[in-house]
């Protein structure tokens, strides 16, 4: 497990409205046998406790999980060409939400690297936002 200095950018389009949401933090990465692990910690202010995240990225550029864990949970499951049903924790209670996967893509060496992946959320049936996520990472030289 080595620690990174990850970058991760996330946007989402709602019908013409777009958000960006950014983070630089420091992390961990993992390379297994099938996929990539990332774990890291989302911070925010009082009283909000912090969040923790980890995103397995499959080295067949085909799968992501991004599973995140505090106050409320969620769970989603990006495949490409697919659409699955995941749960997304709220403080009213868990959504199920459709994810329909489009990117994956990595790009992953000694140094550093980056990971793309987007898809949409649905919710009952109706498109509620498309969504990209990009991490970006170099490997800590001083280990």
């Amino acid at each position: 497990m080595d620690k990174i200095l990850l970058e991760v950018v996330g946007t989402q389009r709602i019908d013409s409205q777009k958000d960006k949401m950014e983070l630089t933090t420091i992390a961990t990465i993992e390379e297994l046998e099938d996929h990539y692990k990332i774990r890291y910690t989302e911070e925010y202010q009082a009283p909000v406790k912090p969040v923790d995240v980890c995103v397995k990225i499959g080295k067949d550029e085909k799968s992501v999980e991004m599973t995140r864990t505090g106050d409320f949970s969620s769970r989603l499951v990006i495949e490409k060409s697919q659409r699955n049903l995941c749960h997304y924790g709220t403080e009213y209670g868990d959504i199920l939400m459709g994810i329909s996967g489009h990117t994956i893509d990595c790009d992953y060496n000694e140094n550093g690297g980056s990971f793309l992946f987007s898809y949409d959320i649905d919710i009952n049936g109706a498109l509620a936002s498309k969504n990209e996520v990009r991490l970006t990472f170099r490997k800590n030289q001083e280990q």
